[in-house]
């Protein structure tokens, strides 16, 4: 028997942004970072001390200059996925109703897509489960 090894698990709240005509935002992960050139879901690591919901609300406001609430967040999925270095849980959160235009803040392109073309885009692992549950959904 394999003794069990010590992983850390790192959680990210993930946002599946959807404008009124029924699309999703992507957002191209920059130079630079792990993963560069990768499609994802806009969101980021939750800090101690937040809530995933919290966690979504600071980062749309940081990385796409828009604001919500946590009665416009409404939870749909996750993922979990073994990387080498870590195991990431990702719940992922649908948002129709926010302030503001989205614009990428930390250099990243945005594209709004249909769910029935997610998986035109590259994406880290951990993300290409999400998108059947974006298909059913719009």
């Amino acid at each position: 028997m394999t003794p069990p090894r010590d992983i850390r698990i790192l959680v990210v709240a993930a946002c599946a942004l959807i404008d009124s005509d029924g699309r999703v935002l992507i957002a191209q992960r920059p130079e630079g970072k792990p993963m560069a050139g990768l499609w994802e879901f806009p969101g980021g690591k939750v800090e101690a001390g937040e809530t995933p919901e919290q966690t979504l609300i600071r980062e749309l406001h940081e990385e796409l200059g828009i604001t919500t609430k946590v009665d416009c967040l409404a939870p749909l999925t996750f993922a979990s996925h073994s990387y080498e270095a870590f195991h990431l849980l990702m719940p992922l959160y649908v948002c129709r109703r926010y302030e503001g235009i989205p614009e990428g803040r930390e250099g990243q392109a945005l594209k709004w897509v249909r769910a029935t073309s997610l998986r035109d885009y590259p994406m880290p692992p951990a993300d290409e489960p999400l998108i059947p549950h974006l298909i059913d959904l719009l």
